[in-house]
């Protein structure tokens, strides 16, 4: 009963008390697209892995087409707790049919393959003096504030790689760049909101930008969570509004697994797609301590609190 109470407070107040930092249970991207603006620590290794069925019906050219995948992100923190890289990469199989030819194709590759960098430049977090919680009152810790939507901020830069004869991107050269930008909003300490702006492919002749907004809830049970998610995509060769929704599960402090559902809001082409995937990570992260000399004091003392002693006056003697 204590472990659980103890992974309940982790996960309800790591965001506000631990948050840019490591943090002592798993913080996964999955089962969104969104990405978080924090690392997951230094010397951390962490696998989000997961599997996708989608099928895809074309209303003007009269195809319908069915998708199997599976999807891969390798995260790690080092240098800074700050810093990470990561490598994401999806795989699928699509079984294409145009209906009005009567020709099925087989189309198998990389749908996204990238190496990037990500660095946390900016914290409301960052200090733990403004950001304590209210030891008087539980609903002033728990309700929303304006001040809660100021976000963390991180910024994004890596590369896309096309390799060999790809038939979903098939005009694009080998190496093409991406930018992103990812802010992080604790609306409250159930309430999370997540807001990424991207610009990929940049050297292509089709670049695309994106953007998705992502907003999660813990459960009562903080071994439960929920999300529900929105993204964009603009591009000469693709555009879309996509809805997903779907929910967490917290087996252990290094191990989530999740589900997730969605779709398009549009018919050219329409999709409905599930996914499902686990989170795990390999935790060799240690605490690194300061000196004395070189910490600084976590509560400062006022004048007005030290009480200052009256001297005595010396008894006077007479001769």
């Amino acid at each position: 009963m204590a472990s659980f109470q103890r992974l309940s407070f982790l996960l309800i107040f790591c965001p506000v008390l631990l948050i840019g930092q490591y943090t002592d249970v798993i913080n996964s991207n999955r089962p969104g697209l969104s990405v978080s603006a924090y690392a997951v620590g230094k010397n951390v290794v962490q696998a989000e892995f997961g599997v996708l069925y989608e099928q895809q019906d074309h209303s003007i050219l009269n195809t319908t087409s069915t998708i199997l995948g599976s999807d891969l992100a390798l995260r790690y923190g080092f240098m800074f707790e700050t810093l990470e890289i990561s490598y994401e990469g999806t795989f699928i199989k699509q079984d294409l049919t145009f209906s009005n030819f009567g020709i099925d194709q087989t189309r198998t590759d990389f749908t996204r393959n990238r190496l990037g960098i990500k660095y946390l430049v900016y914290d409301p977090f960052k200090n733990p003096e403004a950001n304590k919680p209210n030891i008087r009152s539980w609903k002033a810790n728990h309700k929303f504030q304006f001040k809660n939507l100021l976000p963390a901020v991180s910024i994004y830069g890596g590369a896309t790689f096309n390799l060999g004869d790809n038939p979903f991107y098939p005009e694009d050269a080998t190496i093409s760049y991406r930018g992103m930008v990812a802010a992080q909003s604790r609306l409250t300490p159930r309430w999370v909101l997540i807001t990424n702006v991207a610009y990929d492919r940049i050297t292509t002749d089709f670049p695309e930008l994106s953007y998705i907004i992502s907003v999660s809830h813990a459960l009562r049970n903080p071994k439960w969570s929920l999300f529900v998610e929105h993204q964009g995509i603009d591009s000469d060769r693709y555009a879309d509004a996509l809805l997903r929704g779907g929910i967490a599960h917290l087996f252990g402090t290094n191990f989530q697994a999740d589900v997730s559902f969605g779709g398009s809001v549009k018919t050219t082409p329409s999709r409905t797609f599930i996914t499902g995937g686990v989170s795990y990570r390999l935790d060799f992260h240690k605490d690194e301590l300061k000196p004395i000399d070189d910490q600084k004091p976590t509560t400062k003392i006022k004048r007005k609190d030290v009480k200052r002693k009256k001297r005595k006056k010396k008894d006077k003697i007479d001769f």
